[in-house]
């Protein structure tokens, strides 16, 4: 490999929405921006998380010089506990995004292995051959940085989340002026992030929600509950000024959101008076209207308080009639289904629900169309690569930034894995490719669940599982006892007797014959009688015992 290759390797976030990671590698040393994860598909069944497929930094971890973190949210910092098992180098972030990361961290047991590093934007820190310079974005969480990473072979910009914001929460515009500044500087490459590409126009500011919770907190007749991501700091800022404003008490709840409360408050980066707050326990005893109960779940996570709501289970409290419930998010691409069946059951359960389709309550942290193409217009790249986003909208990023004059040749939509390399200040995709592979989380297991694993869920979830218990003679010839079969999720004991008879026939007569394997014949013949008068194709199992 040529010493003065400057190398790029996304190992997460392009033709998906979520697990963001991208890797820089220049002359052997490697920078890595951001460590997040993606929420499941629904066919994914038991999973967890999806992470970042680390095989690559694991294979080089003594290269790795530093760790970029751009913000706070769970698909930028959401596998940093599994990096960290991997990878020790200093990790950068900004104040916020540093204290949510040592409540991950903490959470996980690594608090007291990380290096954690506070910069501020507008700083520039140097990361073995990398300059990289922190300019301010708005997005929906606070202290949230782009990145100019000055290298050897040329200005590389990572836009991380971002949109253009004239009236942010903070009060703190992007910065345009460094962006700007960008351009004088010559850019080489641009990163930019790609999730609204599909949406014209401009995303709307922030301060449209606090209309919206003013129109809610008017009319509410009773509890108000709203539930939002637990790392939506802005949110929990507008949350606390609706409340203050109607003369109603504040209470978090869930560890996750009372834990990054806490640390936000300590930062200085929620203002809420502590007359304000009360615990949970003092606010389910106050007349209802003059209370709002904060919490997750909006993402409708089954073991989350709202998705626990939605059915009933809750251990410190139930859904009331006269409630309003807010869900103040989006759904994730692909998280729609589970999202509108908890709304769903907690219309049943007596609340009156609102959500971004029918009221402004959450408005995008990303770029739109003409956001995009300003950023393109300060930035000037010569190259630009469309990043954070499934296949769709990097494809329609690209054509955006065709539309405003940069050459096709000059555009490269790339996946998971491939690697871009700048050469003499020219762009070229390498041969090579790295590992980028989904890797599921599923409870304690961190990629023990394969695709194969995947598939035997799917199946039997499906169409169950037919599991035969045989007991044969010493010299496997003959069956003894009548064969014992368990079905579940396939059918009603009271409505397959007639068909488990004439399946235990056909097993005592297909064990009887076979020659060989056994096992392996009956399962074969019990998939299909099975299927021949069902047309289902449960998973089936079959143990042999020999009789004493």
């Amino acid at each position: 490999m040529q010493s003065n290759i400057l190398r790029i390797i996304p190992l997460g976030g392009l033709g998906e929405v979520g697990r963001n990671m991208m890797v820089y590698e220049y002359d052997g040393e490697i920078l890595v921006v951001d460590a997040g994860l993606m929420f499941p598909e629904n066919d994914m069944l038991g999973i967890d998380y999806i992470i970042p497929d680390l095989t690559y930094l694991t294979q080089h971890r003594s290269q790795v010089r530093g760790i970029v973190i751009t913000h706070g949210h769970e698909d930028h910092i959401g596998a940093i506990h599994h990096l960290l098992n991997e990878v020790q180098a200093p990790i950068f972030a900004t104040p916020l995004t540093r204290g949510l990361l040592e409540v991950k961290l903490g959470r996980n047991g690594l608090g007291a292995k990380a290096d954690l590093r506070t910069v501020q934007a507008g700083e520039t820190v140097e990361i073995g051959p990398f300059k990289v310079e922190f300019y301010h974005v708005c997005h929906s969480i606070p202290d949230g940085v782009g990145l100019g990473i000055h290298t050897p072979a040329g200005l590389i910009v990572h836009s991380g989340d971002y949109k253009f914001d004239h009236t942010p929460v903070d009060g703190k515009p992007s910065d345009y002026n460094r962006l700007a500044g960008y351009s004088q500087q010559g850019v080489l490459a641009l990163l930019a992030d790609s999730t609204n590409a599909e949406r014209p126009g401009w995303t709307p500011s922030e301060k449209v929600v606090e209309a919206a919770f003013e129109n809610v907190f008017s009319k509410a007749p009773g509890r108000i509950i709203i539930a939002s991501f637990a790392s939506l700091i802005s949110r929990m800022q507008q949350v606390a000024n609706a409340a203050e404003r109607h003369n109603r008490k504040l209470a978090f709840v869930g560890s996750s959101m009372i834990d990054n409360m806490k640390m936000a408050r300590k930062l200085g980066y929620l203002e809420i008076p502590d007359t304000l707050l009360v615990p949970i326990d003092q606010a389910l005893n106050m007349p209802d209207d003059q209370v709002v109960i904060m919490c997750t779940g909006s993402q409708g996570e089954p073991t989350s308080i709202l998705g626990r709501l939605s059915t009933g289970t809750n251990r410190l409290f139930d859904i009331e009639a006269g409630d309003t419930v807010v869900l103040s998010s989006h759904p994730i691409p692909g998280n729609e289904e589970n999202v509108y069946r908890v709304v769903n059951r907690l219309f049943q359960q007596g609340a009156d629900v609102i959500y971004e389709s029918i009221a402004p309550v959450h408005v995008s942290g990303h770029a739109s169309q003409e956001e995009m193409k300003l950023l393109l217009h300060l930035t000037r790249p010569r190259y630009f690569i469309p990043i954070h986003g499934e296949l769709r909208q990097l494809k329609r990023h690209a054509r955006l930034a065709q539309e405003i004059g940069i050459a096709a040749e000059n555009i490269q939509v790339i996946e998971n894995g491939q690697i871009i390399e700048f050469v003499d200040g020219e762009m070229r995709i390498s041969d090579e490719r790295t590992p980028a592979q989904y890797v599921f989380v599923d409870g304690s297991g961190v990629g023990d669940v394969d695709p194969e694993v995947m598939r035997e869920r799917e199946a039997l979830s499906r169409d169950g599982v037919v599991m035969v218990n045989l007991t044969m003679s010493r010299e496997f010839n003959a069956v003894v006892y009548e064969p014992e079969i368990v079905t579940r999720g396939f059918i009603l004991p009271r409505e397959g007797d007639e068909l488990l008879n004439n399946a235990r026939r056909e097993i005592i007569q297909s064990a009887s014959r076979a020659n060989g394997n056994v096992r392996r014949v009956v399962e074969d013949r019990v998939r299909e009688f099975i299927y021949g008068e069902t047309r289902r194709r449960p998973m089936v199992f079959v143990n042999i015992n020999r009789a004493i």
